[in-house]
């Protein structure tokens, strides 16, 4: 997979699945972590969220899309690592994912800094192959979505970037 692929990738070990992103985005890693951590800017491009911002911490999340009810769409887990961007140019934010309408697992945003610009690689583990399938298309939507809130555009309707996308992971 090369910096700029926009599509994910998913592998398979048995039944379950991950899912893959790597995208380069041309902003500083402290306004990419900024825009993953603080729930104010979340909201922008996700929806509602709460975190204790440390290792052990909680987090919630209430997604503005996909249309559901609230209770499909709540999603709840503990922190399991907390590194906030150093001297190092890296960071790390990887939370357990709990959500009813698919298997718990876990999500991962490791960002390097790259020059003027930041590597973002996200990994959803612990879906089945299946549900990987729908989420593929809508975790590409949402990073879409990330990337137009960092260059302060209009953030683009979560639907019509889903059914732009699936076809593109069939």
């Amino acid at each position: 997979m090369t910096v700029d692929d926009q599509l994910g990738r998913w592998e398979t070990d048995g039944d379950a699945a991950t899912m893959t992103f790597r995208r380069r985005l041309p902003f500083p890693i402290d306004a990419v972590w900024s825009a993953i951590t603080d729930p104010g800017q979340r909201a922008a491009w996700f929806g509602e969220t709460t975190i204790d911002p440390a290792t052990g911490g909680e987090i919630t999340m209430m997604p503005t899309d996909p249309p559901a009810a609230p209770e499909a769409k709540r999603m709840t887990g503990r922190i399991l690592v907390w590194q906030p961007p150093a001297g190092s140019g890296t960071a790390v934010f990887e939370h357990e994912w709990r959500q009813r309408i698919v298997e718990d697992g876990v999500v991962r945003y490791e960002l390097t800094a790259d020059g003027d610009g930041t590597v973002l690689v996200f990994t959803h583990r612990g879906l089945s192959v299946r549900n990987a399938q729908g989420f593929i298309p809508g975790t590409h939507a949402f990073l879409d979505r990330l990337a137009a809130h960092l260059a302060a555009e209009e953030i683009p309707d979560w639907g019509g970037l889903y059914g732009r996308l699936a076809p593109a992971y069939r």
